[in-house]
């Protein structure tokens, strides 16, 4: 396993790396150590490599992750997995804000909490957080799943489109055009599906609230003017 000791090296070359290996490699897992909060930490990973970071990173870690698996054992800055198209990445510790920003695939496993706008305009992807989440978050989601093994705060869902949340805990608010829903058969076999995947071990989908869009925001509507 190639080791990459950013203490020593420049972080260019752990991307250029991670970029530039040939079809059908056999050593696909790297490690980084010595992170020091840097950032951009292997951006734009387009084959199934795994990356084990030891340590917290700063912006944008995992950004358009394309198949990559990425693991920080630490806390993330903003951004982390911004524009994720496929693959998994899990942040042991905690995440900043919009975490899973514009996600268009994958999974985005947080195990502590995640600030404000986590899952901002999702497009797709799926993000399990096993503690809190802050405000704003899954504004203008489009589609994927955010779950929220703790609370969220305020404005949760504003502006949302297909994108489904699930809540274990409290919400502060909810944002415009963002309502509680029924929790169907299919939503509980899915919500099981996304915790088992995430190592959620102690918690039940039935424990959850389901909450999604009103559609009435979708085309412009003079009564609805306050909400815009």
């Amino acid at each position: 396993m190639p080791v990459f000791d950013l203490s020593n090296i420049p972080l260019r070359e752990l991307n250029g790396a991670l970029h530039r290996l040939p079809d059908g490699v056999n050593d696909t897992e790297f490690e980084v150590v010595n992170p020091r909060g840097s950032h951009a930490v292997a951006v734009g990973l387009d084959r199934p490599v795994q990356v084990t970071v030891q340590g917290s990173v700063g912006y944008y870690c995992a950004g358009m992750n394309d198949g990559g698996t990425v693991t920080v054992k630490g806390s993330a800055g903003p951004g982390v997995a911004e524009n994720m198209m496929s693959g998994t990445v899990v942040v042991e510790g905690d995440a900043s804000q919009y975490a899973g920003a514009t996600g268009r695939g994958g999974l985005l496993v947080i195990k502590g909490n995640a600030a404000s706008r986590c899952g901002i305009s999702m497009k797709g992807i799926d993000i399990v957080v096993h503690g809190n989440i802050g405000h704003m978050s899954a504004f203008m989601g489009q589609s994927g799943h955010l779950v929220v093994c703790g609370d969220a705060g305020d404005a949760l869902g504003d502006s949302l489109y297909e994108a489904k949340l699930f809540v274990r805990g409290s919400v502060k608010s909810l944002g415009a055009d963002c309502i509680e829903k029924e929790m169907k058969p299919q939503h509980l076999e899915k919500l099981a599906e996304l915790l088992k995947r995430a190592g959620v071990a102690d918690a039940r989908p039935e424990e959850f609230k389901r909450y999604g869009s009103a559609r009435k925001l979708y085309n412009f509507n003079i009564d609805n003017a306050d909400a815009y």
